[in-house]
């Protein structure tokens, strides 16, 4: 890489924080004394914030940098992960009803009022572990590589700034500042990376002569099930149950909803969210694409696929571009991290501390939040040198991560909402089994390289981890049915309003009601998009 930023391109990143930090002081100077008001923005937020926030709050560092990696690395099939606009559209349409029913402020919360609380204090620890070891430490690692190649500066110098100034105004201004912080950054973050597509297609000569360059074939999604790595019908199921946890029924994307004024707010918030969801296929993958079509012509160079889309942003741009789009990477980095930073923080606070000292006055609760924000910040600061350890594919490590988790979590929200025979019992049966399961499969594949070739532990390393996520999901599914079935009843009073067959005819009208027709037209189209893209990489 050849260029550098320029005077041009730092005014553009001073100005950009001088925004970030105007809003950052007008949210603090802001109402922040409840739980409710540091945790959930006080439930008063509209659909554009709430929208714009589960996007900002999706898109990190790892996710530009890994998703460019894949279009450049041949790993077209993992391209299904960002067709899950379907699954926002599903939170919306389908969850976010029996959540603000309930009132909740986290999700481990509603398996409580759904089962007990032994599933409550599961998935609160679980969560917050999976945060701290994977989105917050990823996030952290790839983005001390996106401000070193930017800046010019050390990896750790980088890395550890931007978490400390990220930390900072979540700690002081809690869910509004993040909310309010990530509207900005996603506008910062659509305009610089379109201006990249836009000008990295200019430069390779157009759409045409990019799929000439890298051939038809390599656009293609799509492999046959016996392929190896990415066989469609696992990708298929297994990305569907990741997707399904993550937008779902994930603190970090459902906190956002939640945040809403209403009903009505917060779906059209997930409807705006879904389309926003769509846009990184052409503001990230495509540059990826794109890098590579220059690489082939010999144009462009870079040592492996994750450097892609830096490398094309530092060489194809024109200085003040340039700034633009490094501020809309900073954007991705430091809003993914305030997102978990502020979910760690709540979960610890309202489902593990309130638990243990029942009672505490807001004021305390506030408190702990901001310490808990702390601790998160500075675990995720030392655990820098275990991730620099990994190579690169981050957007798959944390693919194949996730597929280990997600499926007993994915498989209880959704019998438990469908299938009201689902005890407490099924519940945490399935919780603790499939946690064993996962964490199993997890510490084996880590060590895959010690055992011998022909050995059992090896075979078991070595399975192909979208198969194993599609088993494990049935798996933790007949888990679940069958020692509801072996147990007693769940009581008919409890699941009041949290299954759809409990539904009362008021609370239908209800839901009836926070819709109309344009509500169904954007979902429908957005649908229709999703289509045309699977068929589009084919």
């Amino acid at each position: 890489m050849n260029a550098t930023l320029s005077s041009l391109d730092y005014t553009v990143l001073l100005t950009y924080f001088g925004v970030l930090a105007g809003v950052a002081i007008w949210v603090f100077r802001q109402k922040n004394d409840t739980s409710e008001d540091y945790f959930l923005a006080g439930r008063n937020t509209g659909w554009f914030i709430v929208g714009a926030s589960i996007f900002a709050s999706n898109i990190g560092s790892e996710h530009v940098v890994g998703l460019a990696g894949n279009g450049a690395g041949d790993k077209m099939p993992l391209l299904i992960y960002e067709l899950h606009s379907w699954l926002v559209l599903m939170l919306g349409w389908v969850f976010l009803p029996f959540y603000a029913r309930s009132k909740v402020f986290t999700m481990p919360e509603f398996l409580e009022k759904r089962f007990d609380a032994r599933s409550r204090w599961v998935l609160s620890i679980l969560s917050i572990l999976a945060y701290v070891l994977t989105k917050v430490s990823v996030t952290i690692y790839a983005g001390g590589i996106v401000v070193s190649t930017l800046l010019g500066i050390p990896f750790w110098v980088g890395a550890i700034s931007t978490v400390v100034l990220t930390g900072f105004y979540t700690i002081l201004g809690g869910m509004r500042a993040v909310v309010y912080t990530e509207a900005v950054q996603t506008v910062i973050l659509l305009v610089g990376a379109a201006t990249l597509s836009i000008m990295g297609l200019n430069a390779v000569g157009g759409w045409a002569e990019l799929k000439a360059t890298v051939t038809p074939e390599y656009m293609n999604m799509w492999r046959p099930n016996s392929d190896p790595d990415y066989p469609w019908l696992p990708l298929v199921i297994t990305s569907s149950i990741v997707g399904l946890w993550y937008w779902c029924t994930d603190q970090v994307i459902v906190q956002r909803v939640l945040t809403a004024k209403n009903i009505k707010e917060a779906r059209r918030g997930t409807i705006f969210g879904a389309a926003l969801k769509i846009t990184p296929i052409f503001l990230f993958l495509i540059p990826g694409i794109v890098a590579l079509a220059l690489k082939m012509k010999g144009e462009l160079h870079w040592d492996t696929p994750d450097q892609a889309f830096p490398v094309l942003m530092m060489n194809i741009l024109p200085a003040g571009l340039r700034g633009l789009v490094a501020a809309g990477l900073l954007a991705a980095l430091m809003s993914s991290l305030a997102s978990v930073f502020n979910s760690c923080s709540t979960l610890f606070t309202l489902d593990i501390y309130k638990r243990l000292y029942p009672g505490k006055a807001e004021e305390e609760l506030v408190r702990i939040g901001k310490i808990a924000t702390v601790v998160v910040v500075i675990c995720g600061i030392i655990w820098i040198p275990v991730i620099t350890m990994l190579a690169g594919g981050l957007y798959e490590y944390l693919q194949k991560v996730q597929s280990y988790l997600a499926p007993p979590i994915a498989a209880i929200f959704l019998l438990g909402i469908f299938y009201k025979r689902i005890n407490s019992s099924g519940a945490i049966a399935t919780l603790v089994a499939g946690l064993f399961i996962g964490f199993t499969k997890l510490t084996i594949e880590t060590f895959k390289g010690s055992f011998a070739t022909d050995s059992l532990m090896y075979q078991i390393a070595d399975f192909n981890w979208l198969v194993f996520g599609s088993l494990f999901f049935f798996t933790c599914v007949l888990i679940a049915v069958v020692v509801s079935l072996l147990t007693p009843k769940p009581n008919e009073e409890q699941l009041e309003g949290l299954t759809f067959s409990t539904l009362s005819a008021e609370q239908k009208k209800e839901n009836q009601d926070s819709y109309n027709i344009w509500d169904i037209v954007f979902t429908v189209a957005i649908l229709a998009v999703i289509v045309w893209i699977m068929m589009t990489f084919s």
